[in-house]
């Protein structure tokens, strides 16, 4: 299968922090920068793969710098490593101040989707080409979270044959 650069699945989308998106101390929700990460996320695997994609985890979700109502918000996501049918997504959160000019990374996420056919069955992804600095890196490292991901799932697993579905009340 083809390789595709890093370039060919970036997205980029900035928005306002609007007062409904804040909580009691005045920044953005956490669980709302997550719902667009995960959107932005999926894009770039879709641009990556040209198929179907699952989110298959949040790897991890950082949050590094507050995002207030006079901030824009600005995500950028791209495919950072790719294995057979997986590919992890980094997303790249820059706050930026609308008076000042200053821009802080707010965050940093790294996501992993698995592409599906038309039968919902994984597919084959293409691999991936870093060209920067910061993409060479993330490729660099991929290899190791990868490993870490697929011990975590499988410690996820064990856990959830041992806990319970029943309802709290019974």
């Amino acid at each position: 299968m083809d390789k595709r650069k890093v370039i060919e699945s970036r997205v980029v989308q900035t928005d306002l922090v609007l007062p409904h998106d804040t909580n009691n101390h005045q920044t953005l929700f956490g669980g709302i920068l997550m719902k667009r990460v995960d959107a932005v996320a999926s894009i770039a695997a879709r641009r990556h793969c040209r198929e179907e994609v699952v989110t298959a985890s949040t790897d991890s979700v950082d949050f590094l710098h507050p995002i207030r109502p006079t901030d824009s918000v600005c995500l950028e996501a791209f495919v950072s490593w790719t294995g057979k049918t997986s590919m992890e997504v980094f997303v790249k959160v820059t706050a930026e101040n609308l008076e000042t000019g200053e821009r802080n990374i707010a965050a940093t996420a790294f996501l992993t989707f698995v592409a599906v056919g038309s039968d919902g069955k994984p597919v084959n992804v293409p691999g991936v080409i870093p060209e920067t600095q910061e993409e060479k890196k993330l490729y660099e490292t991929g290899a190791g979270r990868s490993d870490v991901r697929k011990q975590r799932r499988n410690e996820s697993k064990e856990l959830a044959n041992f806990i319970t579905v029943n309802k709290p009340w019974e």
